[in-house]
């Protein structure tokens, strides 16, 4: 006996939280948290060893190392 009208006041207080949110903009702007998570604005934070937009210089890499690794382990042929 004592549900119906508990669960009356429950949906009354519902409706109104949900209005009072619509009227202070709470849905007004669905999409812009979404896509505003997706800015990178740390690349200060990101280590230059790490880093893919700036150039790096591998030609002295390259140049003292001229045989793959994959040989490393093989035995040699004369």
């Amino acid at each position: 006996m004592i549900l119906v009208p508990l669960v009356l006041i429950v949906v009354a207080l519902g409706i109104v939280l949900f209005s009072w949110a619509v009227k202070n903009g709470q849905y007004d702007d669905l999409e812009g948290p979404a896509h505003r998570i997706l800015y990178d604005d740390d690349k200060d934070m990101i280590p230059d060893e790490a880093r893919t937009d700036l150039p790096t210089d591998n030609s002295d890499e390259k140049s003292s190392n001229p045989e793959p690794d994959a040989d490393k382990d093989s035995p040699k042929h004369p």
